[in-house]
């Protein structure tokens, strides 16, 4: 039998996530969803949470958000074995109207049960850099409450000393009001992804 590697010995496994019932996420979702990527990645990205396609698969960003975010990241130049893509709640919250399932916002409660889950992707994969995709990511890295913008002025670090590159999520792009706003917004999730890979190689 191979020996398993530092970094995988460490990674949560899906059946103990699928298991996890620190919050009511897990008795409502499909299953748990882990992280997905090079193992020994220099970069990291954290997102929200799975969203509908991804409870359905069991695989993170396989929706359209997941879509475009890898389109964003062959712009910045970002190589496919680059990267770890996880998310800071591990399970779908939603609300369901009629037939859909839709999206809602993890509670400050559920992104704390998930704290564990996250630290020790963290820890596994021991990234150079961490891109915090969204406010809720943001603050499950940082360990407080701080907008995006502020996190650009201030360089936070997560409480490895990993330092965090903060942007939008790519979903607000698809939420985006108009066409200049898009624009506008992926320009700076460009941008700050180029950010991270230029600290990652570093």
């Amino acid at each position: 039998m191979t020996r398993r590697s530092h970094a995988e010995s460490l990674l949560p496994g899906k059946d103990d996530i699928d298991r996890c019932r620190r919050c009511d996420l897990g008795a409502r979702a499909t299953q748990g969803v882990c992280g997905e990527g090079n193992r020994h990645a220099p970069l990291m990205l954290v997102g929200e949470q799975p969203g509908d396609q991804e409870d359905r698969q069991g695989r993170p960003f396989v929706g359209p958000s997941g879509v475009l975010l890898r389109r964003l990241m062959a712009e910045a130049g970002i190589d496919d074995d680059g990267f770890y893509l996880t998310n800071a709640v591990k399970h779908f919250s939603f609300v369901v109207r009629g037939t859909r399932r839709i999206h809602k916002t993890p509670t400050q409660r559920e992104v704390a049960a998930c704290h564990d889950w996250l630290d020790a992707e963290i820890a596994a994969v021991r990234p150079r850099v961490i891109v915090a995709l969204g406010a809720t990511a943001l603050r499950a890295l940082a360990g407080k409450s701080i907008t995006i913008a502020a996190a650009q002025a201030s360089a936070p670090r997560h409480a490895s000393g990993i330092p965090i590159v903060a942007t939008f999520h790519p979903s607000a792009l698809l939420r985006a009001p108009d066409e200049d706003a898009k624009a506008r917004m992926r320009g700076a999730v460009v941008g700050a992804l180029r950010r991270a890979r230029k600290l990652a190689s570093g």
